[in-house]
């Protein structure tokens, strides 16, 4: 870390959000544990972290890592609707929002999209890809009755690891119906988007997930990323990390090598702020009980 960012880093830690972050217990190789993670974000007094699990709700997790930690910085769960989740199953969403969820993620690494690449790192069994499509190309039943619980509990819906045609036509439905949406990490190699596209979302009101791992597995460059981060919008953007796989920098470290490309590609500290503090401020104050 460059001796001049350091303290611009600091700063803009204190009071920051990670709303993407792995850790244990997972069905795959984490590198700390849900207490650690808080712990850690604590020493640099971020505001809150988010634990995300592809294969179980992570929202008990954190209310109870907040009861017995009894730190600052806060935890928040969420739901992945992949298979060990019943998938596109809308009572694992209203059970999920109604016991403190702040994000459902459409599937992930159960998607038919993120299959068609193959098995990714650690899956251990075989499944069909889930689609949020019908075969002539609409949304299924199932995906209405989900933005229902949405809006009911005021939550979000991220588009997970869906196919380009699937998150544009997800968060382009689910904004007429009033649903507070998130485009997940659009710069990852098995859904990449390009900038245009995220503009066009972002002008719906949807917010975009930024992801310091599509930087540091070199999906995107810094000056891809930055480009696209502009044409969004930083005021539609919020910065997370992906991290907690084991063997490499934890979430906030990871955050720290975030704040520092961006300052690197020329992003001034109060719009570093925007997307660190106060976006991701939005998506953890607007759950309802």
């Amino acid at each position: 870390m460059k001796e001049q960012n350091k303290d611009i880093i600091k700063r803009l830690l204190e009071g920051a959000y990670d709303l993407h972050t792995h850790t244990e217990p997972s069905a795959f190789n984490r590198a700390l544990d849900d207490f650690d993670l808080v712990k850690e974000a604590n020493e640099f007094k971020m505001a809150g972290v988010l634990i995300k699990s592809h294969y179980e709700p992570t929202q008990s997790r954190a209310a109870l890592v907040n009861l017995k930690s009894n730190l600052k910085t806060k935890a928040y769960g969420g739901i992945v609707l992949n298979w060990p989740n019943g998938g596109l199953n809308p009572y694992a969403v209203e059970n999920a929002l109604k016991t403190g969820a702040v994000i459902v993620w459409m599937p992930t690494r159960d998607s038919e999209n993120c299959l068609k690449y193959g098995d990714m790192p650690g899956d251990f069994f075989k499944r069909p890809g889930i689609s949020v499509l019908e075969k002539k190309g609409k949304l299924k039943q199932e995906v209405y009755e989900i933005f229902k619980i949405m809006k009911k509990y005021n939550g979000y819906l991220a588009t997970g690891h869906l196919s380009v045609e699937e998150s544009i036509l997800l968060c382009e439905e689910g904004r007429k119906l009033g649903v507070n949406m998130i485009l997940t990490h659009p710069e990852w190699q098995r859904m990449m988007i390009n900038g245009e596209t995220q503009k066009y979302l972002s002008s719906l009101g949807v917010l975009i997930e930024k992801n310091w791992l599509n930087i540091a597995e070199q999906s995107v460059t810094a000056k891809e990323m930055a480009n696209n981060i502009r044409s969004a919008g930083f005021e539609n953007v919020y910065l997370s990390t992906d991290r907690g796989q084991n063997g490499f920098e934890t979430p906030v470290y990871g955050m720290m090598k975030f704040i520092e490309v961006l300052l690197e590609e020329g992003f001034t500290e109060e719009e570093i702020r925007t997307m660190v503090q106060e976006v991701p401020k939005l998506i953890v104050n607007r759950i309802s009980k």
